[in-house]
């Protein structure tokens, strides 16, 4: 990922945004398996549900509500919200790479990422947040596309145990 002299292989950068889209969406789909299990429904139906949900927030709260009800045991509850709080959290690091536009410098060099959100404070606007595109960039990546292998490993471990519709 980074070359002898220091920079950032950038095509390789953006191959590891793309592992990172693919495990991001693949442990996403599986809140179709929460959803039917803890509603009772068929994967048919929750799937039909998931895609009208149309973003991850809505998704994970649906999971997380519907373990909420009175019906799920405890132990059942607490796994299903460890797991959709794990998802969550690596939802930071994707948004970052999937909602920013890539800079360079004049010569084409030094990229960085700059996050395409205004925050709009009391008396100012802040917006454009740059990340520099460097090996502990990386590294955060890296690390986000295996803590979703270990996500998904569980989420279907969860399915098994509960018997849910896989």
């Amino acid at each position: 990922m980074v070359k002898a002299d220091g920079p950032i292989d950038f095509d390789a950068f953006l191959l590891l945004i793309g592992k990172l889209n693919y495990s991001w969406t693949n442990t996403e789909s599986l809140l179709i398996h929460l959803i039917a299990g803890l509603s009772g429904m068929d994967k048919e139906i929750a799937t039909v549900v998931f895609l009208t949900l149309n973003t991850t927030r809505a998704r994970i709260d649906m999971v997380e509500r519907l373990s909420k009800l009175e019906r799920i045991k405890p132990e059942e509850r607490s796994r299903i919200l460890a797991l959709t709080g794990r998802i969550q959290r690596q939802s930071a690091l994707r948004n970052r790479y999937n909602h920013c536009i890539y800079a360079f410098d004049s010569d084409g060099e030094n990229p960085r990422s700059i996050l395409m959100r205004i925050a709009d404070r009391k008396d100012k606007l802040m917006m454009g947040q740059v990340n520099a595109l460097d090996a502990a960039a990386a590294e955060d990546v890296e690390a986000a596309i295996t803590e979703l292998k270990s996500i998904n490993r569980d989420v279907w471990q969860a399915v098994r145990d509960y018997k849910y519709p896989d």
